[in-house]
């Protein structure tokens, strides 16, 4: 029996709003232990194929108390949150967690990990195009394996790997299929409504979330699609969080029709490819990710990406949340303001922190950029 809509999204934005909850009830719930992820990319299918519960740590609004012994003010908000959490014990029921290192603060994080439970890290290869880059990073992967079979005292099989690939792939083409669907339903999937979809994902067995996906892409089909009369953004960079920034374009009449952040769609954009050997494959998804900053590119790809994206959903507009001292999403900001503006396509930037609490400022920048569409 189908669920339906109303319900599928109060429950997804229940787990959203209450992650630690959602993964304590989805272990007791399964029996399965919980292995963190830090921001932002992770080969999760190794920890599923180990019988455990991936876990998204994306940080949160909390107070920053402890993580000032261990990192600058300038460390991005999102690593200072998950530190910050780390050492204050919220992260000490994982059974282990997994951290890369694609930029100077994440190199950090690995060795001034302070909580509990043992922490992996490892090295994604930039120079992602050559063929010794799957050889590092397959070797990257079978240490990751091997750390969690120690942790965990289990076998991760072949088999069992590529049982999680093929689950993962499904989930990402569900996912892919949820964003075409919400762009025909902009008042029922709001931008604050989107986020939680999809962010739920990383506090849920994705077995279990893919069904209430697919249930709401069936429910949304089955009600036609709805008139929309406002605004349509895309949203690039790595999170738009806090909540309150979506809230303040649901206050101005802005939907949101797609988007390019690295909390959202990078993380499915890009299917894990078919290989005999289930490792190579996790390494040549890397190799095949593309449009992010995250992922080296001399030929800024995303740039073009963007643009394709605006186009191809009639968005009136793009909209970059820059994470505060984020290096690798400021670089690419002047290269997509002049693709834009020779575009003749409008484009806001707004500075992205995690701890803030005020917001003014950037109602009134939103404020000013909708009514200039």
């Amino acid at each position: 029996m189908r669920i339906p809509v109303s319900e599928v999204i109060r429950k997804l934005t229940t787990v959203a709003e209450n992650p630690g909850k959602a993964v304590k009830e989805s272990c007791e719930k399964t029996g399965k232990r919980a292995v963190g992820f830090v921001a932002p990319y992770g080969p999760e299918e190794i920890a599923y194929a180990a019988g455990c519960l991936p876990v998204g740590l994306w940080g949160a609004q909390v107070e920053l108390r402890r993580v000032r012994t261990y990192l600058p003010p300038f460390a991005c908000s999102i690593m200072q949150s998950v530190v910050e959490l780390a050492a204050s014990g919220a992260y000490d029921g994982l059974a282990a967690v997994v951290i890369s290192s694609p930029c100077d603060t994440l190199k950090c994080i690995g060795q001034k990990w302070k909580g509990k439970c043992p922490a992996i890290h490892f090295a994604h290869p930039m120079n992602r195009t050559i063929g010794c880059a799957n050889d590092y990073l397959t070797y990257e992967y079978k240490t990751i394996r091997t750390k969690l079979e120690d942790i965990l005292d289990v076998e991760i099989t072949d088999e069992a790997l590529s049982n999680a690939i093929l689950l993962y792939n499904r989930y990402r083409a569900l996912m892919r299929e949820f964003t075409q669907v919400a762009r025909d339903h902009l008042k029922t999937i709001s931008p604050r409504v989107r986020h939680n979809i999809m962010k739920a994902s990383y506090f849920m067995d994705k077995a279990e979330y893919m069904t209430y996906i697919d249930d709401l892409i069936y429910g949304l089909r089955k009600e036609g699609a709805e008139i929309w009369n406002g605004k349509k953004v895309i949203l690039s960079g790595i999170t738009f969080e806090p909540a309150e920034l979506l809230g303040i374009l649901e206050f101005y009449n802005v939907a949101v029709c797609g988007d390019d952040l690295a909390h959202e769609s990078r993380q499915f954009r890009t299917d894990v490819p078919y290989h005999k050997s289930p490792l190579q494959a996790l390494a040549a998804q890397w190799q095949n990710q593309s449009a992010c900053s995250l992922a080296f590119d001399p030929f800024k790809s995303r740039v073009q990406h963007l643009l394709d994206l605006v186009r191809s959903t009639r968005a009136d507009g793009l909209v970059i949340g820059v994470m505060k001292f984020c290096d690798p999403e400021e670089y690419d900001v002047p290269i997509l303001m002049e693709a834009f503006e020779k575009a003749g396509i409008p484009l806001l930037c707004v500075e992205v922190d995690q701890q803030s609490t005020a917001f003014e400022q950037i109602k009134t920048r939103i404020q000013g950029f909708v009514e200039s569409l």
